[in-house]
């Protein structure tokens, strides 16, 4: 997965190094790192699934396919 971040975000605020881990329990994804951001999604069909935001790989014409055809 591939993100962006303003540059005057939270990223400038943190140690240039910091810890994170991520638990998966069947189709459920919980991420928490040491600075207490927490995130949760799930994943379906190879599609994650997090709050408002479908994220698919990049390049995976399947699902772009998939979802123009209204099966995603």
């Amino acid at each position: 997965m591939r993100g962006h971040l303003p540059a005057d975000s939270l990223t400038e605020r943190l140690s240039p190094t910091w810890t994170a881990r991520y638990t998966v329990d069947g189709n459920h994804i919980a991420y928490v790192d040491d600075t207490g951001f927490t995130a949760t999604g799930d994943v379906r069909d190879g599609v994650l699934y997090h709050e408002h935001l479908v994220l698919y790989r990049e390049g995976d014409r399947s699902i772009l396919k998939s979802a123009a055809e209204g099966d995603g």
